[in-house]
């Protein structure tokens, strides 16, 4: 589980990384080209992890809210809407 978990949080990083990145969004289509591909990964990493995750983090994928979900494997109390 902890690969699965690490590859994941490493994923969410990464879309992190690309949401912020200015250049990238710059170039609309590549912008959204590389927003498709990481969420694609995140999706295949979320089917990737064993049953019986811890709950709350199974709510925020399930939510595609990837922001709390990197937030709670940070162990970061996630933030309020």
């Amino acid at each position: 589980m902890e690969n699965a978990t690490a590859d994941l949080k490493e994923a969410l990083r990464e879309r992190v990384a690309i949401i912020r990145d200015e250049q990238s969004r710059r170039d609309e289509e590549k912008h959204m080209v590389r927003l498709r591909a990481i969420s694609e990964k995140i999706d295949k990493l979320q089917a990737a992890l064993p049953r019986g995750i811890d709950p709350q983090l199974a709510h925020y994928l399930k939510r595609h809210s990837y922001d709390k979900a990197l937030e709670f494997l940070e162990g970061r109390a996630p933030s309020r809407p």
